[in-house]
């Protein structure tokens, strides 16, 4: 696969609470912008690839889905996590 183990860790150290916390929303929503950044790439080389663009509007779709539950939960922890991988150009 194009992400290691040990490309995975960092992310999750960086934007995670730590690096064993896989299913925390931060370091999910960090990995599926890694994802959904790798994926837009290979679109724009491969036009009609429409397996890979089912898999990216999948993956859009519940990274949005996290967002929306961060924003719900805690409005700091989106901001942070917003700021952070440079998402939207407005915070709310």
């Amino acid at each position: 696969m194009y992400l290691g183990k040990e490309a995975k860790a960092e992310i999750f150290a960086k934007h995670g609470k730590n690096v064993t916390d896989t299913g925390s929303t931060e370091g999910q929503v960090a990995l599926f912008t890694y994802r959904i950044a790798h994926l837009t790439g290979h679109l724009k080389k491969n036009k009609h690839d429409f397996s890979t663009q089912l898999s990216l509007q999948k993956l859009v779709g519940k990274r949005r889905g996290l967002l929306a539950y961060l924003f719900k939960k805690d409005i700091e922890r989106y901001r942070a996590i917003i700021k952070a991988l440079a998402l939207r150009d407005i915070i709310k």
